[in-house]
């Protein structure tokens, strides 16, 4: 499903935010893990390749590309 959702022109961005938003952080693990022995690429460079701005940094803070957590900020 994240695949399908980044492949080809534009993104289906609710199925990705459902997906990446409903997972719990210790299944985001298993989720990354799966993606690139699946696809042979990051969940992280496939993200950073179709997204832009503050839409592109949210989603990979939810996915933990970063060392220091998630910390969003919305104002």
């Amino acid at each position: 499903m994240l695949q399908k959702s980044m492949k080809g022109i534009g993104m289906l961005d609710e199925i990705l935010i459902r997906v990446i938003v409903m997972r719990a952080e210790i299944d985001m693990q298993a989720i990354k893990a799966e993606f690139s022995r699946k696809y042979n690429k990051r969940l992280e460079d496939m993200i950073s390749s179709d997204t832009s701005g503050n839409y592109k940094k949210f989603l990979l803070a939810l996915v933990g590309s970063g060392s220091h957590g998630v910390c969003i900020y919305f104002g």
